[in-house]
């Protein structure tokens, strides 16, 4: 998918994962024409979220019910406030005026995703980001594209991953089989194959469970290096009942969140008598042997593994992934000019060119969704 006819100058990328654990802002300069697509981070930065605000959008993101429609509205246009004071702090700290930015692309907060097959009554599929792209931009004065699943969904897809035709642009390689990685709440993984056509899924958590285990045990919201996962002991009895989940043995395309992979998930598979640490190498292990495990069964012959997110910085995790991909080289994406930390809000940055130039930003052989779609919807600046 070309990309070439797509407007040049700079774009603003949000992004909040699955883990809530801060916002990414990322300023980025497309090249006018560029074939392939020259991508050039000028500024990234991660903001905070207000500790309570983000504590209600874990709970509801882990399943927990809105207390009234007032609250999700009001909450709705809180993360709006959050994503637009951090896009406005960003261009303070990189020199550059609003009037100077094509637009924002902004991915919201996911509350709640029920693709097709994991729909409540296996009919009426959705998935929902709040955080209104009109406040967005009525606050920052910036045109922002906003709710990029939703089409997808519609058109009979997962309506994620959705960057994978952003790392095909960006990393693809005609010499070698690749996967770009994304380690944040939840594993997902690009394929991109020398020859045939790119694929991608999610695999199930990456740090969303270790994560919400250290805040538990430690008071920290993650496991810094995973130190406390260092401590203890996989225990493979735990190990195996937490692989034999079924969702783990469904094929591609498929796409999960918090509603399936948060602790009341895990307490359901601990005797109760296991030491914490124990248990964090355990989540720790899972993560990395259920990301090594569908990478050889959907493209055996990767040679190189490309990981970006927060996960890149839990040296344990990436160890222990480049021990059970031996014949693959794992590395961050930051040795292709591409920092590991901002990937996923520079590829909302682009998700918002392509839809302001009317070109598709999804990959139905990622999504499985009928065809190409333009995503999201465009709110101008005024």
């Amino acid at each position: 998918m070309s990309d070439a006819s797509a407007p040049a100058g700079l774009f603003l990328g949000l992004m909040s994962g699955t883990s809530a654990d801060g916002i990414n802002a990322a300023l980025v300069r497309f090249q006018a024409g560029a074939e392939p697509t020259v991508c050039e981070l000028v500024h990234g930065r991660t903001y905070d979220w207000a500790p309570t605000l983000r504590d209600r959008l874990i709970a509801l993101g882990q399943g927990g019910d809105a207390r009234s429609l007032d609250e999700l509205g009001t909450l709705d246009i809180r993360v709006a406030e959050a994503f637009a004071d951090a896009a406005l702090a960003l261009l303070d700290e990189a020199g550059v005026a609003a009037a100077d930015v094509a637009a924002i692309g902004s991915h919201g907060q996911t509350v709640r995703h029920r693709p097709a097959g994991a729909a409540l009554d296996g009919r009426h599929p959705f998935t929902w980001q709040i955080g209104d792209g009109a406040a967005i931009a009525e606050r920052t004065g910036i045109a922002t594209a906003a709710d990029f699943r939703r089409r997808d969904v519609a058109a009979g897809g997962h309506g994620a991953p959705l960057l994978p035709a952003f790392h095909a642009a960006m990393l693809g390689s005609r010499e070698e089989d690749r996967a770009a990685l994304n380690l944040g709440g939840i594993a997902n993984f690009t394929l991109m194959p020398a020859r045939g056509e790119v694929r991608g899924f999610d695999t199930g958590p990456a740090n969303c469970l270790m994560d919400a285990w250290a805040l538990r045990h430690l008071g920290r919201p993650f496991d810094a290096d995973g130190g406390f996962a260092r401590q203890g002991e996989v225990d493979a009895a735990l190990l195996a009942r937490l692989l034999d989940e079924p969702w783990f043995a469904l094929p591609p395309p498929k796409s999960t969140g918090r509603e399936q992979f948060q602790l009341g998930w895990v307490e359901t598979r601990l005797r109760g008598d296991e030491r914490a640490q124990d248990v964090q190498a355990t989540l720790l292990e899972l993560s990395a042997v259920t990301i090594a495990q569908a990478l050889r069964a959907q493209q055996p012959a990767t040679r190189r593994v490309l990981a970006c997110g927060g996960g890149v910085r839990n040296g344990a995790l990436l160890a222990r992934l480049a021990a059970l991909l031996p014949e693959a080289v794992v590395e961050t994406t930051a040795a292709f000019g591409l920092d590991p930390d901002f990937v996923e809000a520079m590829g909302f940055a682009w998700l918002a060119r392509q839809t302001l130039a009317g070109l598709p930003g999804n990959l139905p052989s990622v999504t499985g969704a009928r065809g190409l779609r333009v995503l999201g919807t465009v709110h101008p600046a005024g």
